[in-house]
This record gives structure tokens, C-alpha cells and sequence, in this order.
């Protein structure tokens, strides 16, 4: 099947196409897919500008009622489009029906903020003279989005975007495009006018190089690698007129299990944050800080539970792992599990490629012991099933070595103590802060975000959304 960008709310082909497989099947087939060039994209962009005017001038009523379509046509797909999810993607049928369910919600919500928009009146501080503040759209916006959440992370900067009046060019991720595609698509049959959003397929290299660079382009909102993040922000200051910038590039996340900490609850948090979705998430905890008085009780517990996870086809619904998404990324989880090994941590369970009845990219997930909070496997993004588990002295020796990173999106703590929870809650250097819970699971209706590298600009999802999407305006009358 053939799959084209859709500009102006048409198919747009291309002659350059990738093969898109499915990572539990290579022999699964589910299109090909255009490869859009710098003219392509350049289209998608003038379309969007010219349909600017026109969608910014709609009602919040209007608005509203197109993204609650919406959500209702995801809601009742939701088992359709997350059986293509988790074929394209390879994260568990479960996983991908509830995050197609999570993209539903998420449509519902800012369907809602459409009608939530307000503003402020003050009083100045010269007599007869008042002072109005009002939120207005960008104009066109760009939204590159990563290949581990293929329809919520569309959904939560797409959704937002379109309730306050903006036009958007959405680029996904090569390596699962056809999710995004999909709910592109559901968007129109909901009402969506034609050239409000556009989707364009193709390189990052190509594509997005040509949204941060284009001058109709008001702002980028990016999910994805640090790199890559950097190199859009420099080129969204690059050139007159500036944009607006708001990147989400990942994490290093700890998950500190204290002495007092139950546990059945911190077993559970830390297999569920690390190792489900493959460990795919940018909010896996890969990093482990466990005291040292459990250590040992705690290792043994969580290698029984995940040496008998079940690793296989991703549509099968005893599988509890899917595969890695692609070879490179297959390639990227060994490569670091070699370089744990090399640099003196002890791998205590898988961490070995898995053969199935279909071929895929299978692989069991890695746990290393001795682990040093200097060592790759510890300081850098793996984004594949492999977690390290450091030893820690207690309380304070914790919070420094979770500090301890480049990072700061995710973070958490397993304790029975109040007072080491609410003191973790102020320490950590994070945006989120788990308590007995994964540190991989958030709330499409609170603020998603973190510190240090791991994002800049304004945060995602729920009311906050709004700061990126809209620009204030303060006007002053004079009575």
C-alpha cells in the first residue's frame, strides 16, 4: 500500500519511498511511504499559511466541535488504530490500544480548552485607562515527532495547537509514520478545512531542516534526541524572524528504592518503568539507586520477575515485550550492553537477542548489578530494555547520585517514609517526581516536561500547553 504526505488536505506523492516493516514480522509489509523533499515541504507550509487567516477567525465553538469529533472517531477506533500501532511501532496490543485510547482523550481535553480560553482586564496606573491581556495564535507551526508514542505525542502538540487557532506541518518519525498518518486522516473526516494541518513524510535531515528554516514558520515544537534538539534550536535563532522553540529530548531517569520502600510496590515501579514499552520511553528508569540494605533482596526479586516476562510477536496477546523498533535501534541496545560488560558492571539477566517464529527485532531485557553512576550505561540514553542498578548509602547519597546527570525529566522515589518523600519531591532536580510509582506514566491533563538537557522552552500537555501555542497581547484603552 501506497502512503503519500497530504498537503491542503491531499495526497501528495513522491518518488522517494521507504518500506515500512513491521519489527515483529520482517516480512510484514505495511507500505511504502513518501519520502517528501525541500519543495514538498515548502508547499505544506504555504498551504498552512494560507489557511491561517481563515482558521485563526473561527469560533472556539467551531473548533471545539471539530477536535470532539475527533476524539470520539479515535475512542471508537481506538482497537483498530492500536492494533496498527503496535504492528508498526512493536509495542504490546495493550500498550497500543491504550495509547490510541490516551490520543482520543487527549483530542477531548483541548476540545474543552477551546472554550476555556480566557483573558485579563487590570486597571492601570493612569487614571481613565484600561488594560486588556488576550492569548492569540502563532500563526503556522511545525511539530517533529518521534517514533516511541507514534499517535499521543502527534495528538498532544497537534490538539493544542489547533484550539487556539494555529496552522500546523507535522512531520513523524520515519520509522513509524503510519500511526501518525491515521489519525492525520481522522482529522479531516472530523471537519478539520483543508490546509490547517498538513503532514509531510520524510528525513529529518530534509524535512525538519526546512520547517526551522522557513520564514512562515512561527515555531517548532520537537520531540526526539538531544542532538538533533540543539541542532533545530540553533536553527530556529539562525534566521530573521526568530522562532518560538520548545524541545523535549529525553532522559536518565532514577528510580531510588530506600530501605523502608515495600517491596512488591518498588519491584513492580521498577520493572514497569524500565522495562515496559520495550523500555522505549524517554521516562524509563534505567537508573536504579537502590540502599544498600536491601540490595541484594531487591536484585533477586526483580530478576525472577523479569526473566519470566514474555518476549515475542507484538500482536500476540501473551507477549508482555515487544520488540525493538527498528535494527539500528536493536544494534544501539547491544552495542551498550557490550559497553556495560566492558566497563565492569555484571550483567545478571538478559540481554541477548531472542528468536521467534516470525523474524523481529527481539531482544530480553538487559539488568546490570555494580554499576557506577560514572559508567555509560548509567550517564547516557540507551532507549532500549536495559536498566543498572547502583548501591547507595541512604537518603542523601541518593538524591546526589539521582542528580547526578545531564538530565532531568523523570525522576522517583519507592519509600514508606513522608519525610523522604516530600524531602525527594523538593530535591530532585527533575520536572516529574514519581512517588511509588514508575517513573514512566503521566497525566495528559497535567504538565509534561523536565529540567537541565532534557527539554526547553514551555511545558507540554494539559493548561499548560497554552504557553507554547498562543502569543500574549496587552492592550491599553483609553475610556
Amino acid at each position: 500500500m501506497i502512503f503519500d504526505s497530504i498537503l491542503d488536505g491531499q495526497d501528495i506523492a513522491s518518488a522517494d519511498r521507504l518500506c515500512n516493516v513491521s519489527p515483529s514480522d520482517l516480512s510484514d509489509v505495511i507500505g511504502e511511504f513518501a519520502r517528501a523533499d525541500r519543495a514538498t515541504t515548502d508547499a505544506a507550509i504555504e498551504a498552512a499559511a494560507l489557511a491561517f487567516p481563515a482558521w485563526s477567525a473561527t469560533t472556539p465553538q467551531q473548533r471545539h466541535d471539530i477536535l470532539a469529533r475527533a476524539s470520539q472517531l479515535v475512542l471508537e477506533r481506538a482497537s483498530e488504530l492500536g492494533h496498527a500501532l503496535s504492528r508498526e511501532e512493536g509495542k504490546t496490543l495493550a500498550e497500543g490500544i491504550g495509547e490510541a485510547t490516551r490520543a482520543g482523550h487527549v483530542l477531548g481535553f483541548f476540545a474543552g480548552e477551546c472554550l476555556r480560553a480566557g483573558g485579563e482586564h487590570l486597571p492601570s496606573t493612569r487614571p481613565g485607562v484600561g488594560v486588556t491581556v488576550t492569548r492569540e495564535p502563532l500563526g503556522v507551526v511545525g511539530l517533529i515527532t518521534p517514533w516511541n508514542f507514534p499517535i499521543a505525542i502527534p495528538a498532544w502538540k497537534i490538539a493544542p495547537a489547533l484550539a487556539w487557532g494555529n496552522c500546523v506541518v507535522l512531520k513523524p518519525a520515519e520509522s513509524a509514520p503510519h500511526s501518525a498518518w491515521l489519525l492525520v486522516k481522522i482529522l479531516h473526516e472530523a471537519g478539520l478545512p483543508n490546509g490547517v494541518l498538513n503532514l509531510v513524510l520524510g528525513k529529518g535531515s530534509v524535512v525538519g531542516e526546512a520547517l526551522a528554516a522557513h520564514p512562515k514558520v512561527s515555531a517548532i515544537s520537537f520531540t526526539g534526541s538531544v542532538a538533533t534538539g540543539r541542532r533545530i534550536a540553533q536553527n530556529c535563532v539562525a534566521n530573521f524572524p526568530l522562532k518560538k522553540v520548545q524541545l523535549e529530548m529525553g532522559g536518565k531517569n532514577p528510580l531510588v528504592v530506600l530501605d523502608d520502600a515495600d517491596p512488591d510496590i518498588a519491584v513492580e515501579a521498577a520493572l514497569s518503568g524500565a522495562f515496559y514499552s520495550t523500555g522505549q520511553r524517554c521516562t524509563a528508569s534505567s537508573r536504579l539507586l537502590v540502599q544498600k540494605g536491601i540490595y541484594d533482596a531487591f536484585v533477586t526479586r526483580l530478576t525472577e520477575r523479569m526473566t519470566a516476562l514474555t518476549v515475542g510477536h507484538a500482536l500476540d496477546r501473551a507477549t508482555q515485550i515487544g520488540p525493538v523498533v527498528d535494527r539500528n535501534q536493536l544494534e544501539i541496545d547491544l552495542s551498550y550492553i557490550a559497553r556495560g560488560t566492558d566497563e565492569g558492571a555484571k550483567l545478571v539477566a538478559g540481554g541477548e537477542t531472542v528468536s521467534r517464529d516470525t523474524e523481529g527485532f527481539f531482544l530480553r531485557p538487559a539488568l546490570f548489578t555494580e554499576a557506577t553512576n560514572d559508567m555509560a550505561i548509567a550517564r547516557e540514553e540507551i532507549f532500549g530494555p536495559v536498566a543498572c542498578v547502583i548501591a547507595v548509602d541512604g537518603f542523601e547519597d541518593a538524591v546526589a547520585v539521582a542528580n547526578d546527570t545531564e538530565f532531568g525529566l523523570s525522576s522517583g522515589i519507592c519509600t514508606t517514609s513522608l519525610k523522604y518523600a516530600e524531602a525527594f519531591r523538593r530535591m530532585s532536580a527533575a520536572g516529574m517526581v514519581m512517588v511509588n510509582l514508575p517513573t514512566a506514566g503521566v497525566d495528559y491533563h497535567a504538565p509534561f516536561g523536565g529540567r537541565k538537557g532534557s527539554s526547553y522552552g514551555s511545558r507540554e500537555q494539559g493548561t499548560y500547553a497554552r504557553e507554547f501555542y498562543t502569543a500574549v497581547k496587552t492592550s491599553y484603552t483609553l475610556a
